[in-house]
């Protein structure tokens, strides 16, 4: 249950946990990351206060209309009273009626309009917004080193990008429409109670008063149970996630029932969890309407004292109750606005931190622009580690030259993926200079040095679109032909014919619709089209058929011909007519040459090619 006790603690995802989630995380700068938010929106400030007007207009003739429904109960009430007491010519003024309700479907069209109008503006605002922030961490993740990549959670990265980035457009598209909504309505309703009766008004405002008072204790105590109920959920998604990923291992040795006992238990802690969170939330709103009616009854049996004796009329008392029953939605809104608020804050304050990291250092000024790339790579005295005061590489010397085949071998964790790193700059130097054709890395733009190079990974990516886009990638402007040309020498062309839909077939995201070897020659393809001066390989077979990897290896070869080709080497054996060998431990060069002067040294690559041969021999 690890993976999902991770990704709990990071607050991320989708689901009915996700908005508890993000609503528990603590802001560390509030009015600062506020501050920094608002700057986003000032650019369309005068937009904002034409939202503000309009809500206000929006709400004022909205607002109006109890007091004007008051108006004609009042004067039906009259008229009705003085036809039943006899008094000559007494009868209702519908007259005066009509035109009361006529204004008043006036006042709620207007209103209506004004809602409209404030809603279209903020939707532009709010969708502005988010673009120009999309915009900017999709340029900043452009910037960022690999090492933010390899520090961070890529699930976490996702989840910046694009849930707190949502949330941030969902509180300004509504949440914020909603609170100046909300705070006129809440004055307006004040006001307007006021100018019928101060002492109902008083009544009214301690009702709510008393129903937060009593309601706050049990709101506090569900959140607690709330809580423990999205942890059990996250406990049991992620128990039935390993378990049905992993569903053959659990077969395989025999712990179905240990599996069951597991979830069985978790089950139970979410059912008593669930069922104390829904039942003491239940009780809320029971309790919110009897101290509601309580104030109801006695609005009314004041009310109704002060209309016997003329303090007001009939229409006002009606006027009054629809008020108070108003009075408490806006109340509601306001306070769960302000969690909305507090869960937008911890969002944007996570964009801002991926905003802030530390970028790639940017290039020189004066930088070189090599017009014809030779090929020739030298690596002079340099020093690197992940972290300043423990140096990974200390005073590496190599050299390549043009054309030349360089394969790198070693254990795991010599440093062979970190040498390639430092080729393409994925990471600064501590010391010394790696340099191209004579010319520093350091003086020429990431983009130009990084064209120089093609890279074909054991890992192998290809994204979701046809064969013939992904074989493209590496050079976009390529011609059919030209893309066709490359699959024939990566020996892809025939796998892709045999495809239902042939070039025009579309991978799913994960490639998942080939084999692992029909991708890795995808991706040999790629990097022949896009002709670079200076190959990077992988050559990993260990996942593929034996006729499959003949395959790969040929359209290795080709791919090296007449290039620079640095070799991360898994089979030695296959690397025995590189022109260099480097053999790396624990982070250092400690022997270079080719196949025959190392065995003559009888070293450490003496001993790790006999031992893989020896392997390879029983195996036979």
């Amino acid at each position: 249950m690890r993976n999902q006790q991770s990704q709990q603690g990071r607050g991320f995802g989708h689901g009915p946990g996700a908005n508890m989630m993000i609503q528990g995380a603590k802001v560390k700068d509030f009015k600062g990351t506020l501050r920094r938010l608002l700057t986003y929106l000032q650019p369309r400030r005068f937009n904002l206060i034409a939202v503000f007007f309009t809500a206000i207009l929006s709400t004022i003739f909205l607002i109006a209309g109890p007091k004007l429904m008051g108006k004609v109960t009042t004067k039906l009430f009259e008229g009705a009273m003085m036809k039943f007491k006899g008094v000559p010519g007494a009868k209702i003024d519908f007259h005066s009626i009509g035109e009361i309700l006529l204004l008043l479907v006036g006042l709620y069209i207007i209103s209506a309009l004004f809602s409209y109008l404030q809603q279209y503006i903020m939707s532009d605002v709010a969708q502005k917004t988010v673009y120009d922030l999309r915009t900017e961490v999709n340029e900043k993740l452009a910037r960022l080193p690999l090492k933010y990549y390899d520090e961070h959670p890529h699930g976490d990265t996702l989840s910046r990008v694009t849930n707190d980035i949502d949330t941030i457009g969902s509180t300004l598209q509504q949440s914020i429409t909603q609170f100046i909504t909300s705070i006129v309505t809440i004055v307006g309703i004040i006001i307007m109670m006021l100018t019928i009766s101060p002492t109902l008004t008083f009544i009214s405002i301690v009702t709510i008063a008393l129903s937060i008072f009593v309601l706050k204790p049990i709101m506090m105590r569900s959140q607690k149970y709330f809580a423990a109920q999205q942890k059990s959920l996250g406990q049991l998604n992620g128990h039935i996630e390993e378990m049905y990923t992993g569903h053959q291992i659990i077969k395989a040795f025999g712990h179905e029932e240990k599996a069951k006992l597991e979830f069985n238990e978790v089950n139970e802690k979410l059912y008593n969890a669930g069922w104390r969170a829904q039942f003491i939330s239940g009780i809320i709103m029971p309790l919110m309407s009897f101290v509601s009616n309580l104030g109801y009854v006695l609005i009314a049996v004041v009310g109704g004292i002060y209309v016997t004796k003329g303090f007001i009329t009939i229409g006002d008392i009606q006027a009054f109750i629809q008020y108070s029953r108003q009075f408490s939605q806006p109340i509601a809104q306001t306070a769960n606005i302000a969690n909305i608020i507090q869960a937008t804050i911890a969002a944007a304050e996570r964009v801002f931190e991926l905003l802030d990291e530390q970028e790639e250092v940017k290039a020189a000024v004066n930088r070189v622009n090599l017009p014809v790339i030779k090929g020739e790579v030298s690596f002079e005295h340099v020093d690197f580690g992940y972290k300043p005061d423990a140096l990974l590489i200390k005073d590496m010397n190599i050299q390549v030259k043009p054309g030349q085949t360089a394969a790198i071998v070693g254990p795991t964790g010599a440093g062979k993926t970190t040498l390639i790193n430092l080729l393409m700059r994925f990471y600064e130097l501590n010391g010394g200079a790696i340099k191209i054709d004579g010319a520093d890395t350091r003086d020429m733009s990431r983009e130009d040095l990084r064209k120089m190079f093609g890279m074909v990974l054991q890992d192998t990516w290809l994204f979701n679109g046809t064969i013939k886009d992904n074989i493209a990638y590496g050079r976009l402007e390529a011609t059919d032909e030209e893309i066709i040309a490359a699959a024939k020498a990566a020996h892809a062309d025939q796998f892709i014919r045999t495809l239902p839909d042939g070039y025009d077939t579309v991978l799913n995201e994960d490639a998942s619709n080939i084999s692992q070897g029909q991708r890795q020659l995808l991706t040999i393809a790629r990097a022949l089209l896009a002709d670079p001066a200076i190959m990077i390989l992988d050559e990993a077979t260990s996942s593929v058929d034996t006729r499959t990897e003949v395959y790969i290896q040929k359209a290795m070869t080709a791919l090296m011909q007449g290039r620079t080709s640095f070799v991360i080497a898994h089979r030695l054996s296959t690397i025995k007519d590189a022109d260099l060998i480097l053999v790396m431990n624990q982070g250092a060069v400690i022997e270079q040459g080719n196949h025959n002067e190392l065995l003559a040294q009888n070293g450490f690559y003496a001993e790790l090619y006999n031992s893989q041969f020896g392997e390879e021999a029983s195996a036979v």
